[in-house]
């Protein structure tokens, strides 16, 4: 049997619900409920990651071994360790919704390796008593694309929670995928996510909510001491620096967003790690066509609150609703609006200046503004691939004439001939820009090149390939999950052995389920 160094936190200073029944209820002055996870059938490892693996103490050796199948699937619960589920609230869509919890998360243990913490923490292996009407269960499309995804977004350099391991638990899970009315029977499986913590911003609004600021000072200075070390203040001086921490995390997460083009596509506040990672793979979706209006959400078809291009005022409305929470611990409130007004500044110069990295410019000018504005509105024109854009965006050199460069482009545009005259001279205007602008930077094409290359990724896990895996691992078959996830190790290399995949969308999956538009039902 793998050995774990089992540090255990959350569950031993914070208050536990004290009772133990595993039946829907609403949870009061308590921050989890204890609750295990419900024994599958027949549990069968998909696929594991032998680097997550490494990080909390184990060897790739140890992810082969039944044990490992048992421990992270839920079938057994290791020694020493009582498994808990969260309680928090949220605002759902801009609405409060009162108790939410973890309604399919079960958190096994922490594990501390090499002095890094880390939460282990299964989700679809039951219900807990905050599931509501749901059986806490999930199914293998959704966990193939939470596992791969995970791994894919840390290797991007975009703050994410982690997958160790993707299982099928060998039982059949019924649900209607699209909310039509058609239910069916789909194969169940389990990941075990991995973070330092899975504490989101609705666990602090949840004891706000019910004016119970004992258990909300309990929380936050439990957060601060274990998650936020360099604070050393005391009092509200500790809870200001706290909120400033979490307001830049939160920033820099959104940015990163934007950069690779990734749309959350539920952002609701209990979906917000109060550790700045993405957090909760539901129905997210990446952009192919560059769209500011696109959300891969069904649910959210017809007002698109989580759009891309509405992603960073969301995150600060989201840490409006957080800084309501934290205002019951301080007496002025000014320090927590400061922050936010702070966030609108520092979101601004930092999306310029991820913009400008992504245009190779290592120099800032006031006219990079207009020729960033103007690129985002031609890109908008007609169906552009944004990661292939920018890819190729490298291979412009600053002595191409504009429409030498503007062709080095077409293999980015889903239908070049398609653009009128009015659109091909915006495209020649911007380039004409872009290679006069270029004239500015000290650094050679190549370093150029070299830098861009390293910004904008080359791989992502877009949504056809994702559904492309699902429907393999549906029959049986495993090997997309292993090749995708082998080269989204390395996005931004060039990898010829997988250039078929740097590729735009086939139009067979404009309108697929699950390449377009996903649902919550997973």
């Amino acid at each position: 049997m793998f050995k774990l160094n089992i540090v255990d936190t959350f569950n031993k200073v914070l208050p536990a619900d004290p009772n133990v029944e595993n039946s829907p209820r609403q949870v009061e002055e308590a921050c989890f409920s204890y609750v295990k996870p419900l024994v599958p059938s027949n549990p069968e490892l998909v696929h594991a990651s032998a680097e997550m693996a490494k990080l909390i103490g184990l060897t790739e050796e140890d992810t082969k071994t039944a044990d490992f199948v048992n421990a992270f699937s839920g079938a057994h619960v290791l020694t020493d360790t009582k498994p808990y589920a969260m309680c928090y609230g949220g605002h759902q869509f801009g609405h409060w919704a009162g108790q939410l919890g973890d309604g399919r998360a079960i958190n096994l243990m922490e594990v501390l390796h090499e002095d890094k913490p880390w939460a282990l923490q299964l989700k679809g292996a039951g219900p807990t008593p905050y599931s509501r009407t749901a059986d806490g269960l999930a199914v293998l499309r959704s966990s193939v694309r939470e596992h791969l995804c995970s791994e894919a977004m840390h290797h991007l350099g975009v703050p994410s929670t982690r997958s160790l391991s993707l299982m099928l638990t060998g039982d059949m899970v019924m649900r209607d995928m699209m909310y039509d009315g058609n239910p069916a029977l789909e194969k169940g499986a389990v990941v075990c996510r991995a973070a330092p913590s899975f504490i989101r911003f609705g666990n602090f609004q949840m004891f706000a909510s019910r004016n119970d600021v004992p258990n909300l000072k309990k929380l936050t200075d439990y957060t601060i001491k274990h998650f936020f070390p360099a604070i050393k203040k005391e009092g509200p001086d500790a809870y200001y620096a706290f909120f400033e921490e979490v307001v830049t995390n939160t920033m820099v997460m959104l940015i990163e967003w934007q950069r690779v083009g990734f749309v959350h596509g539920v952002m609701n506040t209990d979906n917000m790690s109060i550790l700045g990672l993405t957090i909760d793979y539901g129905p997210y979706g990446w952009l192919e066509p560059y769209d500011k209006g696109w959300t891969p959400n069904t649910t959210d078809r017809q007002h698109k609150r989580y759009r891309y291009g509405n992603q960073p005022s969301v995150g600060l409305w989201n840490l409006y609703q957080l800084a309501n929470a934290l205002a019951l611990l301080v007496e002025d409130p000014k320090p927590l609006e400061a922050a936010l007004e702070r966030f609108k500044v520092q979101f601004a110069y930092g999306y310029t200046k991820m913009m400008s990295l992504k245009l190779g410019l290592d120099t800032q000018a006031n006219a990079d503004l207009i020729l960033i504005k103007s690129l985002e509105d031609n890109l908008s024109m007609a169906e552009t691939d944004m990661t292939i854009f920018f890819r190729l965006l490298s291979n412009v050199e600053k002595t191409d004439p504009s429409a030498n460069a503007f062709s080095r482009m077409a293999d980015a545009f889903y239908d070049i001939e398609a653009l009128n005259e009015t659109e091909l001279q915006k495209w020649i205007q911007w380039f004409t820009a872009y290679v006069a602008r270029l004239q500015v930077e000290q650094a050679t094409d190549y370093e150029r090149k070299i830098k861009m290359n390293m910004y904008n990724p080359k791989y992502v896990l877009r949504n056809y390939m994702a559904q492309l895996a699902i429907d393999d691992a549906n029959k049986g078959d495993y090997g997309l999950i292993n090749t995708f996830y082998e080269m989204l190790k390395k996005p931004y290399h060039e990898q010829a052995e997988y250039e078929k995949w740097f590729a735009k969308r086939p139009e067979w999956a404009r309108s697929k389920v699950g390449c377009s538009m996903l649902s919550c039902s997973s």
